[in-house]
């Protein structure tokens, strides 16, 4: 069931990333970001979780990795005021051990469903206020080299078999926290960065941000319709919730981009 578990992660987040890093450079920051942040890493571990163990193991995990969640955003934000001026390794790795810092701050802390709701709607709402100057950047268009592509997926599966190891020999506490570990976002990060630059990377993930926020709605329904409707109907809707949300976002940027594109000529 491991190797079940690890080959499908793989092939799931490898997909979905390199058909974002795809995407972005033809369809622009926005349509890419809610590509990668539809939950190919998060829903997975669940379903898989589902399998060994009880409802109510189940929930506490969701309960945990939603508080945890906040932590992602900060994660974004550090790395897209970062990327404006400096460099991947850098940028990446502020991001990185801020985020390791505060999910075992918010993992020290007991939650509620309410409590943990709350955290991140004041941390998301504040960091899409932070970054709402950065989600508009031209993306340039690079060449593309014949083994970019592969060299892409490789680097995805590398990083996520990674950090799947690190979860199956860990401790639980370890195991709850990279379960919500922004996988496909950490990968984008590398992919872009080097390759359309730093600006035009951290607009891709402020853009994210939107995405994410569907993500912490699945994990919200998670917790609190396992117990009273089973896993098959929360699980569905630890899938669906995430995936409306992001088509709601592209379409209502859509349509503000019509309107205001109709207003300008008459002006």
């Amino acid at each position: 069931m491991f190797w079940l578990s690890l080959g499908l992660k793989l092939v799931l987040t490898a997909g979905i990333v390199v058909s974002a890093s795809v995407v972005v450079e033809r369809s622009g920051p926005l349509v890419g970001a809610l590509v990668v942040t539809l939950p190919v890493t998060v829903w997975p571990a669940y379903v898989f979780l589902s399998l060994d163990h009880d409802a109510t193991y189940i929930a506490a995990s969701a309960l945990s990795g939603l508080a945890v969640c906040a932590a992602s955003a900060v994660f974004m934000l550090v790395y897209l005021v970062l990327a404006q001026t400096r460099g991947l390794i850098a940028s990446l790795l502020a991001a990185v051990t801020c985020w390791i810092g505060l999910a075992w701050l918010v993992r020290s802390a007991a939650w509620t469903v309410g409590s943990a709701a709350l955290l991140n709607l004041i941390v998301y709402s504040a960091c899409l206020w932070l970054s709402r100057h950065f989600r508009e950047v031209t993306v340039p268009r690079v060449a593309r080299q014949w083994y970019e592509l592969p060299l892409r997926t490789a680097l995805v599966c590398a990083l996520m078999g990674a950090v799947l190891g690190l979860s199956h020999w860990a401790g639980p506490g370890a195991t709850g926290m990279l379960a919500v570990y922004p996988i496909s976002t950490t990968c984008t990060m590398l992919i872009l960065h080097t390759r359309i630059g730093g600006r035009a990377s951290a607009a891709v993930i402020a853009n994210g941000l939107w995405g994410i926020l569907g993500v912490c709605g699945g994990l919200l329904a998670l917790s609190m319709t396992i117990l009273p409707l089973g896993k098959a109907t929360a699980l569905a809707l630890t899938l669906a919730i995430p995936v409306t949300w992001n088509l709601s976002v592209w379409l209502t940027r859509h349509r503000c981009s019509r309107a205001g594109a109709t207003r300008r000529p008459a002006s």
